[in-house]
């Protein structure tokens, strides 16, 4: 799986949410603006907000990764 993958996919399951990205920004510690590039391809979030935006979202983090099936 390929970063490009990883990232759909995390941007998948930020709009499945339901959660505002300036909700998500305020839970997890970044701005506004992080959330926003998360979702345009500039950046994949560091290993600890990952792990926060997986615990936030509802997700395992193998499914976004590409390691085991949703």
């Amino acid at each position: 799986m390929e970063l490009k993958d990883i990232q759909a996919r995390l941007r998948e399951a930020i709009r499945e949410s339901g959660i505002s990205q300036k909700e998500i920004a305020k839970r997890i510690g970044v701005s506004a603006q992080t959330v926003s590039k998360y979702m345009k391809q500039d950046i994949f979030p560091a290993l600890d907000t990952f792990a926060k935006l997986c615990k936030l979202l509802e997700i395992k983090s193998d499914y976004i990764l590409g390691i085991a099936e949703y």
